[in-house]
């Protein structure tokens, strides 16, 4: 069987992620789940990203908003904390950073070069309301 990139999908077509079992791959974490070819976790789109989302876990307060929305699924979640980016899936999408409502925000974006070190010791400060 020959599989499509992603480019050569018809417009809304419905992409079935899992190979089998679909309910049992609920309670696994996304790298012990048996993903189909045809889904974006088994052909990366991390190729795509110019800007990438750096995690501070000091400002997280574990709200999930951004492993929710991830279309990647490339928010890493262990025992009930949120511990960083999965970034050979994360295709820099922004989402992420976009719903963290923390201040100043858990996730950030940045340039897909920036080392996490130099991000983290550059972070924003809390904003005055």
């Amino acid at each position: 069987m020959e599989y499509k990139g992603w480019n050569e999908f018809e417009i809304g077509s419905v992409l079935f992620p899992f190979d089998n079992d679909d309910a049992n791959n609920v309670n696994k974490h996304q790298e012990d789940r048996s993903y189909t070819n045809n889904s974006s976790y088994t052909a990366s789109v991390a190729h795509w990203r110019v800007e990438k989302p750096i995690f501070n876990p000091e400002h997280c307060i574990n709200c999930f908003n951004c492993w929710l929305y991830c279309p990647d699924s490339s928010i890493i979640a262990r025992d009930e904390k949120l511990q960083g980016v999965d970034y050979v899936h994360c295709k820099g999408c922004g989402v992420c950073s976009s719903v963290c409502p923390t201040n100043p925000k858990s996730l950030l974006m940045y340039n897909d070069i920036e080392d996490e070190k130099s991000a983290l010791a550059s972070w924003p400060q809390k904003e005055k309301k």
